[in-house]
């Protein structure tokens, strides 16, 4: 997913205002939970945006947001 936001210039920007971090930071943190949360939630606060996520990554919005709670480490149907 993080691919599919830094792949537009439009979303990466959108993403780096609206979380604070860096480029830098974010190739540093790449793989924390975290980082992949927030870059779940950026996509999940916009509708459009999630369901163009899904359908470029042969997906569902439903596995999206189950793909984030279990980042979070959190159970899908709590």
């Amino acid at each position: 997913m993080l691919g599919w936001v830094i792949a537009d210039d439009d979303h990466a920007g959108r993403l780096m205002a609206l979380t604070g971090i860096t480029p830098d930071e974010l190739r540093e943190r790449l793989g924390e939970p975290a980082v992949l949360v927030a870059v779940c939630d950026f996509v999940l606060a916009h509708e459009p945006d999630l369901i163009a996520a899904a359908t470029a990554l042969a997906t569902t919005p439903e596995a999206i947001v189950a793909a984030r709670h279990a980042l979070a480490g959190e159970d899908f149907w709590e």
